[in-house]
């Protein structure tokens, strides 16, 4: 099973939703904190955006949260699980 992540600061109000929802659907998750220089480095290289949270599921880049909310409410997030 590829791992479900999101690149994260916990006082970003729109990494809490994303939490909130993941739980939610009892979709488990690693929160990796993006805290450095080097961290921001490795959000812009993997998703081109400068802004958290970033998820992805299944190895699957879904973007932040209102792309996850988007693909929750469209059935999109559970074809991503069910890959």
């Amino acid at each position: 099973m590829k791992k479900n992540k999101i690149y994260c600061s916990d006082a970003c109000p729109f990494c809490q939703r994303a939490y909130q929802l993941l739980e939610k659907r009892g979709i488990p998750f690693t929160k990796h904190h993006v805290k450095s220089p080097s961290d921001w480095d490795e959000v812009m290289e993997l998703t081109g955006r400068s802004t958290v949270p970033q998820v992805f599921i299944n190895g699957v880049h879904v973007g932040g949260f209102d792309d996850l909310s988007a693909a929750d409410q469209s059935g999109k997030l559970d074809k991503i699980l069910a890959q």
